[in-house]
């Protein structure tokens, strides 16, 4: 028998992917029993699951045979806690990463997610202002390609750069090049302190925080329809410098409220049916802010990263006209509009990636890497 028919079941009313029913799914419990799957799965369209926070991104897969779940692909190899890294399988829910002694993987992801999956979505949160993305704290991986082959790059310690970068290139692929089953990540030490400081925003604070070179750890907005902005401003580091700092922001945003927790949005997605990412230089934050909550949306992210996320509601909405409004709005901005989530009865005919310089070279890489167009067929950008 093969590791297909060892591990493949029958696929349930819960296995869909953008509306697509599989037929079958398999969860392999080891980098080598992933690997016979995959290469006894070679006639077969594959998507793969981890945690499911953001199995609905993207279009629906052209054709859906089988979908593999990492879940039984859990746990922490390794924490080399004097070289700031751990090794974890690919299905480690990152709740698990957020709970390391001493240390911590500065990765805003969900509770739910998996470490596979936030590498595969390249997920970050408020505080990639200063630790970066995923893309930044991935310094090994290891993958099963869709032939069924085993590939390793990177390593264990941080300035380890020998051998192809297979780590960037699997981070936000979305699954297209094969089975990431894990990950080394770069860890940081937990602050001793951390603040947070609240204002009504203007246009010029953000700027205001950045020039004055505090160090911030995050700088987040918040803006809706009928409601004045906001700001929010993370400090980390020791109990005296974040309160002096703390202070400091406090007057450049013109009398913030200093406080320990953060406000209710930090870090939360924008509600709307229509879930859109936001990308621009700093420069054209405000007006990006503008542009969306003008067209209905309500807006939250990193201000200080030029990363922002708009929600649309359903209701009086045309979202094809919304999507364009902003999308053109980015493109001025030197960045991008990418549909995260809507509704099933709009998401076929919504331009989910839009247009994406490069197109040509990451065919290219597809055709290397996945030359049957298995894997995710159809989910990521022009269709791939």
């Amino acid at each position: 028998m093969s590791a297909l028919d060892d591990l493949a079941v029958k696929a349930g009313d819960d296995d869909v992917v953008g509306g697509v029913p599989a037929r079958l799914v398999a969860a392999p419990a080891s980098t080598g029993e992933a690997a016979a799957l995959v290469a006894a799965a070679r006639d077969l369209s594959v998507v793969v699951r981890g945690g499911g926070t953001k199995l609905q991104q993207g279009p629906p897969p052209r054709e859906l045979d089988l979908i593999i779940d990492t879940r039984r692909l859990a746990g922490v190899v390794e924490h080399a806690a004097g070289d700031l890294i751990a090794v974890v399988r690919a299905g480690t829910p990152m709740a698990e990463l957020h709970r390391l002694p001493g240390q911590q993987l500065a990765l805003d992801a969900p509770a739910g997610a998996t470490a596979g999956g936030t590498v595969a979505a390249n997920a970050s949160g408020p505080r990639r202002l200063r630790y970066g993305t995923a893309r930044d704290l991935l310094i090994g991986i290891t993958v099963v390609r869709p032939d069924g082959e085993i590939a390793r790059a990177g390593g264990k310690v941080v300035k380890n750069v020998a051998g192809y970068d297979l780590g960037k290139l699997y981070t936000g692929s979305f699954g297209t090049l094969g089975l990431i089953t894990e990950c080394v990540f770069r860890l940081h030490p937990v602050p001793a302190a951390t603040a947070f400081v609240r204002a009504s925003a203007t246009p010029g604070h953000v700027a205001r925080i950045l020039t004055a070179q505090l160090a911030a750890t995050a700088v987040e907005v918040h803006a809706a329809p009928g409601a004045d902005p906001e700001i929010a401003v993370l400090l980390e580091g020791t109990a005296a410098g974040v309160r002096d700092r703390a202070e400091t922001v406090a007057r450049l945003l013109d009398g913030g409220e200093i406080t320990d927790e953060p406000p209710p949005w930090w870090g939360v997605p924008p509600p709307g049916d229509v879930t859109v990412k936001l990308t621009g230089v700093l420069s054209q934050v405000p007006a990006l802010v503008a542009t969306a909550v003008g067209a209905g949306a309500t807006v939250t992210g990193s201000a200080g990263a030029g990363v922002l996320y708009a929600g649309f509601p359903a209701e009086g909405c045309d979202p094809h006209s919304r999507v364009e409004l902003v999308r053109a709005a980015t493109i001025r901005a030197g960045g991008h509009t990418v549909v995260l989530t809507a509704p099933d009865s709009v998401r076929d005919t919504l331009d989910m990636w839009g247009p994406v310089p490069g197109l040509a070279l990451m065919r290219r890489v597809k055709d290397q890497f996945d030359p049957d167009h298995r894997f995710a067929p159809g989910r990521f950008v022009g269709g791939i």
